[in-house]
């Protein structure tokens, strides 16, 4: 069996240096690093990496904290982006990725308890928080790593990655007043999600100070699921005082709402204009093409990694929450520049 003794002998450097190497040390020179590396390549060597963490007291494994049920998840192309995000930074720095996924709250805080005490990962990654959420209270009460996509109310200073949402909100519905809409509806999201709670408040703020009045019967709560988006228009149209446009919680719901308006006879946006978020790459080609908030989605993902690695290594943050930059991508859903008094 070969050994980091014989790895060492053949590169001609200490089993440390060899130890360094694997490990990913900064301060081992890319060529000794190199040439170790040749040599296990060479000699087939996979390093013990149950040993490894016996002996350094790390696991050098990130765990992942799914918000909701892993069939549902799937369904909603952003999760996918995010994790792209994730994975790339991780792997690039040697970390493997545990994912967990619960059906319920409890359920999700026994998760998190059994890798804490289990000491199965170096530090977590939350994909998402609700308003009052017990597993930000339970990681920093046993001072373990972790870092939140997203942001806590009640946990104003725990590391979190963010947008501002209540900007990207108002960014939305202010795009919608200003193609000269008045009557505007909102598919938010779960109430109890600290998202859907700030996006709900950017597009009120945006109406109100446009002297427009957020009407109750515009306003539809749901999951972040292409049904929820379908059902909402299904009750909105069948209103005598309909909306004329509409701001969509997230694009998977967005894609709901389209093909409803479709099977109801409705044409986007002659008869009402959508808008939504994330900015996904099926959103350009949906029929007509989504205008959407871009919220640097990688971005979020591959930049919680950096924060957590920063934490694992006592590192100081510059700046908490970090906020990630969004952007207005306007297409077809929501460009109606023809004269139509119907729409105001």
């Amino acid at each position: 069996m070969i050994t980091i003794k014989d790895i060492a002998k053949l590169a001609g450097v200490s089993p440390s240096t060899v130890s360094r190497v694997i490990s990913g040390h900064p301060r081992i020179s890319t060529e000794t690093s190199l040439k170790v590396k040749q040599i296990m390549k060479e000699l087939n060597y996979h390093p013990n990496m149950m040993a490894k963490s016996l002996v350094s007291k790390t696991t050098q494994t990130l765990g992942i904290m799914l918000p909701r049920p892993a069939e549902e998840l799937f369904q909603n192309y952003f999760f996918g982006e995010l994790l792209r995000g994730i994975i790339t930074h991780a792997t690039r720095n040697n970390y493997e990725l545990l994912l967990s996924t619960e059906t319920s709250s409890d359920d999700e805080l026994q998760a998190i308890s059994r890798l804490v005490h289990g000491r199965r990962v170096d530090g977590i990654l939350l994909l998402g928080s609700k308003r009052d959420d017990p597993i930000i209270t339970f990681l920093e009460e046993e001072k373990f790593p972790f870092v939140l996509i997203g942001r806590s109310e009640t946990h104003p200073n725990a590391p979190m990655v963010d947008n501002d949402n209540v900007q990207t909100a108002y960014d939305a519905t202010q795009h919608l007043i200003a193609q000269g809409h008045t009557r505007i509806g909102f598919v938010s999201g779960p109430p109890d999600v600290t998202l859907s709670h700030d996006r709900m408040h950017g597009y009120r703020k945006a109406l109100d100070e446009s002297g427009l009045t957020a009407n109750n019967d515009w306003i539809v709560e749901g999951e972040f699921l292409q049904e929820s988006g379908f059902r909402a228009m299904s009750l909105f149209m069948s209103l005598p005082d309909r909306p004329t446009a509409i701001v969509v919680i997230d694009d998977n719901v967005a894609f709901g709402v389209l093909r409803a308006l479709a099977e109801l006879g409705y044409q986007v946006p002659e008869d009402i204009s959508v808008v939504s978020f994330n900015n996904i790459a099926l959103s350009e080609l949906a029929s007509p093409p989504l205008s959407s908030i871009d919220i640097g989605t990688y971005q979020l993902g591959y930049t919680a990694v950096q924060v957590l690695l920063k934490i694992l290594g006592n590192e100081p943050l510059a700046q908490n929450p970090v906020i990630i930059p969004h952007r207005l991508i306007v297409r077809e859903s929501s460009l109606y520049l023809k004269a139509n008094p119907s729409l105001s």
